[in-house]
């Protein structure tokens, strides 16, 4: 028997055993010796004992982080914009002199959460967490123009210096491709994770050269080196005449390869997709707002307040690649600590962060999202054909399918 049907058989035993006779406490006295095992004596100890008050100590390690803790580690967490336990480690000295004020938190609950790790983060969010899994819609069409002075780079940038960056655009389609809709030019810095982004109407070699140029004149560095895909937003006289004239080192990743731009995807994610979502925008008053939040706002919150992790090396465990990062840094403080930048737009970046609440800013975000969500385009697309759920098949045709038609008829 275990510890615990010993003690229940024990306590149903006993007040049989303490109103009954001698005679009959004997015969008890046996079958509970058989039952549990028990000596005699130590059987008769038990069973004319006093029943054990029930215990009110909680087995096991005494709580540390308590309902407080929680509850205000849980809104951090979500004004931040749901960072993972690494960067939410990270952004915790700068968030909490604002928070003391917003969340009214006590000198020990603050203790403890610059006393927290992130696996305990984990394990403490872990009820409040969700997945959201949506589709990505990728609408680049490959360029052909000058690939052959555009050199493929196929490697990482082991780079100390800030400068050089990766440029990609994101579409804002909604469910069609169809028409002129607006997209968003996403340039990001290797070294630092500096992130700067614009709107744009369509993919015209113009207005993308355009919007690099205001790009270049916010970077608090010198634009040094661009990597980019192959679609012909990028591979053109424009953008190719453009680099060259500020001796801008000007490659391109391999068709086909995401992984070649790894760093600019995982922006498109965090800093476009995962702020808009999979609406269409089109109209001027949706290129007005999404460009104003780019470059105040937005901007602001992900370059100085949101750290970030860079990869440091990879090693093989086996048949296992575990990835080793350094330690999570807002692109500011990556840049405060970085030769070749410009000393006078990261001192009033550093001023400016000290003298503004991130709560209020992401407040100012959200108001803006709000406006921008309205400005959305759901309804139907002038001049789209939407096919039938059984005409969807004939619709999507392999590319081939029409040539060997053709070929077949002659």
């Amino acid at each position: 028997m275990t510890l615990t049907s010993t003690r229940e058989y024990l306590r149903t035993l006993r007040p049989r055993y303490q109103a009954a006779s001698r005679t009959v406490k004997a015969q008890l006295l046996t079958e509970c010796c058989a039952t549990t095992g028990y000596h005699r004596k130590a059987a008769i100890r038990a069973l004319n004992a006093e029943p054990p008050a029930p215990s009110t100590r909680q087995r096991g390690r005494p709580r540390v982080y308590h309902r407080p803790v929680r509850t205000a580690l849980s809104a951090l967490w979500e004004v931040a914009g749901y960072p993972w336990s690494a960067r939410l480690k990270a952004m915790l000295p700068l968030w909490l002199p604002w928070a003391r004020q917003r969340l009214g938190l006590t000198p020990a609950v603050e203790r403890r959460l610059r006393a927290i790790g992130p696996r305990t983060i984990d394990r403490l969010l872990q009820p409040t967490k969700t997945t959201h899994k949506r589709r990505l819609y990728g609408r680049t069409k490959p360029g052909t123009l000058l690939k052959h002075h555009i050199p493929i780079k196929t490697d990482r940038w082991d780079v100390t210096v800030p400068g050089f960056a990766e440029i990609d655009l994101v579409a804002h389609s909604g469910p069609s491709a169809d028409g002129e809709f607006l997209q968003s030019l996403n340039l990001t810095d290797i070294h630092t994770g500096w992130v700067e982004t614009r709107a744009v109407r369509g993919k015209g070699q113009r207005g993308v050269r355009t919007a690099l140029e205001d790009i270049m004149a916010a970077l608090p560095f010198p634009l040094r080196g661009l990597d980019s895909d192959n679609g012909a937003e990028f591979i053109n006289h424009h953008l190719f005449a453009f680099c060259q004239a500020h001796h801008i080192q000007f490659t391109r990743g391999r068709p086909y390869k995401k992984d070649d731009n790894a760093h600019i995807e995982q922006k498109n994610w965090t800093h476009v997709r995962r702020v808009l979502g999979w609406d269409r925008y089109d109209s001027a008053a949706a290129l007005q707002a999404l460009n104003a939040l780019y470059r105040t706002d937005l901007r602001l919150m992900m370059n100085l307040y949101q750290p970030s992790v860079q990869l440091q090396k990879k090693v093989r465990v086996g048949a296992r690649l575990r990835r080793r990062y350094d330690a999570p840094q807002t692109p500011l403080d990556r840049l405060l600590t970085s030769p070749g930048v410009d000393l006078a737009k990261c001192k009033a970046l550093q001023q400016r962060r000290a003298h503004l609440d991130p709560f209020v800013l992401a407040q100012a975000i959200d108001r803006q999202l709000r406006h921008i969500y309205h400005l959305a385009h759901r309804g139907p697309i002038r001049g789209t054909h939407h096919p039938l759920p059984h005409q969807e098949f004939q619709v999507r045709r392999h590319p081939m399918e029409k040539t060997l038609a053709a070929a077949g008829s002659r």
